[in-house]
This record gives C-alpha cells, structure tokens and sequence, in this order.
C-alpha cells in the first residue's frame, strides 16, 4: 500500500528510478553535506548565538526546507543554511557592521520575503537574465574568498599586523596544524571521490584533538538541546532600518543566485531539464527555497538554500523529491547527536571552509579575461569581499565597477536596466548613507 502511494505522489517509475533507489540517494546526498550541522553553529554562535540551540535550528531549517522541496517541487534537491551566507551573517552583518544577530536574522527573514514575491510574480527570471554573468562569477568567487580569509583567521594562520594589515601568524600553533591537516585530508579523500569527505576531516581533526586534550569531549548523543535562545528572535523592525537595506539585499542577491545555479546545474546533471533546457516547476522550487529562508529565520539560523552537493545524490540515481525528504528525515535523526556538534572545535570546521572556499573560486575559471570590461568587475567584485569583510561590499562594488567601465568604454547597450539602477542605488549608498 505505501509502496503503491509512493510510487504514485513522487512519480517515481514515470522517471525511472525505485524507492531503494531513492533512499540511497538521499543517504549519499545527506552524508557529502552532513557537514554543516557542525560548520553553521560554530560560526553563527561566533555571533553570539547559543551554539546548541543554532544546532537543533539548522537540523530543523534543513529538514522543513528538504520536506518542502521533495513535497512541493517533487525535485532531489536538499536544502540547508548555506555557506557563504552564514559567513556573511556572522563576521560581514554583526560583527563587521556591528548590528545584533537579532536584526541579522530579520534581515534574513525580509530576504525570504522578498525571494518569495518575486518567485510568485515570476519577476525572479527577469532579474537572473539582466545580471552579467561576469558579476555572478565575481560573486560566487568572492565569497569563496570571503569564507577562506575566515578560515585562516580561524586557524591563526593569517593574523592582523599594523604595517601590512595582513601577515602569516603561528603555522607551528596547534590551530593552525589541526587545520591545514583537515584541509589537506578533505582535499585528498574528494579527489579520490570518497563519499563524506569534509564530514570524515572534520570529525578526524575532532577525535585527533580529544585524544592529544587540545579540546574536549562532551559525548555523542543527546536529547536535543532547548532552541528557546534563538527560537523567533528576529528583529524585523531592525532589519527595516534604511541602513540595512544593502544587507538584506545582499542575503537576497546570493541566495538568488546560488538558488537558480544549484537548480539548473543539479538538474542537468541528473536529465530532469525539458527539450528547450528549462526546469519544470521552477517557481515550486523557488518558493520551496524562499519559504526554507524564512523559515530558518523564525527558527534562528542564517539563509536557507538549495545545496549543490545534491548532485552526488542524483549520480547516485535520485531523481524525485523522495530523495529529498529521504534527507530531511536524515537532519531530523541528527538533532540527536548536539554533543558530538558541541565538542567540534573552530580549527576541525575551518579546514572545511577552506574546501568550501577552493569549489567557489573555480568560478574565476569561466570568467572572459581577454575583454576587461567584463574581466575587472569580477576582480572587483571578488576581492572585494574578503578585503573589505562584506558580501554586500562586493556586490555593490561590483555592479557600481561594471557600470561604469561599460559607460566610459562606450558599450551602453550591454547595460541593462536592473544592473544601471542598482549600481545609481549602490553608488549614492556610499556617497550619502555611509
């Protein structure tokens, strides 16, 4: 009987694959991006957030936010608070710009707001069409930067100096050590396609520093922790302050790009486009990610997005969003196991954003270096990030860069409205709000 309605409300031999199937595609998809139960509370409660209760939030924003999408959309996508996005919360709104998590996370929950709307009215096609993919290129490898710079910090591998800014810090440190030794661990086991590559570093570089006491065991499994630290925190009427307006569009921008380039590279890989290369229900699995935002939001965790590491799970023969909910039922398991994430220290997750930051930066590979007005923008917009510690820097930098080198170098017709208007709104942010 079950077996039956399976096969009927996920479509699952109308696409090929069987309920076995599916299963291990969403334990293949869940075990390549298991990692973030450990990377998003440490770097959210860098934030001033209770770690356990960010913990039980990302578990929780993961699981609605797969549920939604296998439900919705029927697509094996898994959907968790991205990197990148967290990064920026932490170290680019709060600590960078000095606002409260509280207000941070109203900021997100606009974001989702506004994703939302725009993914209802269809405006969201319109808006990925009119931005260069130069600046989406210089986007994605400024954050990959922006998170590796945070990674090396972490370490102590790169510390602050008066003269230079910038200078290399202790490498003999344990720190720094216990980092680059799970950095070159993710690297080699990925390489060699070992499925749960990052989550093997993290917990490697974990077990290794309990057993030399360079940090401390606190168990494995647990009741899950009280979400009531962070559980509807946000602060809406913060967020709406003018001042704020760069960071929520900034969380609006990433999202919507990561979003739209997961969807369509995710779904190529697994043949689930149509004869004209378009994604079927892709307003359904739009909203399934604005709505995943807005709710982690409520939860107490930074944007929710879809996650590229879905392809493993689709090589591995998914095709429905049976995969999908396969996966959240996987995040709702792992609410259990909050002392394990407790006892992970900074260094065993930084090694992982180094990874991260290495798959972002291969952006810059598909970037036109022969034509300048394109090729500038993209250094701009990805040095940017990391130089100035903001996400939203480097994207206002960015569009205000590839604007003006387009006007002065006579090529009007390659700028199209939406980038025009928002690199006038960015530049007289700067001139006037700053």
């Amino acid at each position: 009987m079950l077996k039956r309605q399976l096969n009927s409300f996920f479509k699952l031999e109308e696409h090929q694959t069987s309920i076995r199937t599916e299963i291990v595609a969403g334990l293949t998809t869940f075990l390549t991006m298991a990692y973030i139960i450990f990377v998003n509370p440490s770097v959210l409660a860098q934030a001033g957030m209770d770690q356990g209760a960010v913990f039980v939030a990302t578990c929780l924003a993961a699981a609605i936010g797969c549920l939604i999408m296998g439900l919705l959309a029927n697509y094996p996508i898994a959907l968790a608070p991205g990197m990148g996005l967290n990064a920026f919360f932490t170290f680019g709104v709060v600590l960078g710009m000095g606002y409260t998590w509280q207000a941070a996370l109203g900021a997100v929950f606009l974001s989702g707001v506004i994703f939302l709307l725009l993914s209802i009215f269809r405006i969201r096609e319109w808006i990925i069409n009119s931005i260069p993919i130069s600046l989406r290129l210089g986007i994605a490898a400024g954050i990959g930067l922006f998170l590796a710079i945070i990674a090396l910090q972490n370490a102590g591998i790169v510390v602050d100096h008066p003269a230079t800014l910038l200078t290399i810090g202790d490498i003999a440190q344990p720190a720094a050590l216990y980092t680059l030794g799970g950095f070159f661990v993710i690297a080699a086991l990925a390489h060699l396609r070992v499925m749960g590559a990052v989550m093997i570093g993290i917990l490697g570089v974990t077990v290794i520093s309990i057993l030399l006491g360079h940090s401390e065991f606190g168990g494995v499994v647990s009741m899950p922790p009280s979400m009531g630290p962070v559980f509807l925190q946000l602060d809406i009427a913060g967020a709406l302050d003018i001042s704020m307006i760069s960071v929520v569009f900034a969380f609006l921008f990433v999202d919507l790009f990561d979003t739209a380039g997961t969807l369509v590279g995710v779904a190529q890989r697994g043949g689930l486009l149509d004869k004209e290369g378009k994604l079927p229900r892709l307003n359904k699995a739009l909203m399934a990610d604005s709505t995943a935002t807005m709710t982690g939001a409520l939860l107490g965790t930074s944007s929710t997005t879809s996650y590229i590491e879905s392809a493993s799970g689709i090589t591995s023969g998914g095709r429905t969003g049976l995969t999908a909910v396969v996966v959240a039922g996987l995040f709702l398991i792992s609410l259990f196991f909050a002392p394990l994430a407790g006892s992970i220290p900074v260094y065993a997750t930084a090694g992982a954003l180094l990874y991260v930051a290495v798959l972002m930066c291969g952006s810059l590979a598909r970037a036109d270096w022969d034509d300048v007005t394109e090729a500038a923008p993209v250094l701009v917009a990805a040095l940017s990030m990391p130089l100035t510690y903001s996400i939203a820097n480097g994207i206002a930098l960015g569009f205000i860069s590839y604007a003006a080198i387009k006007a002065l170098s006579g090529r009007f017709r390659e700028l199209s409205p939406a980038v025009t208007v928002l690199a006038i709104l960015f530049a007289l942010k700067y001139l006037f709000l700053d």
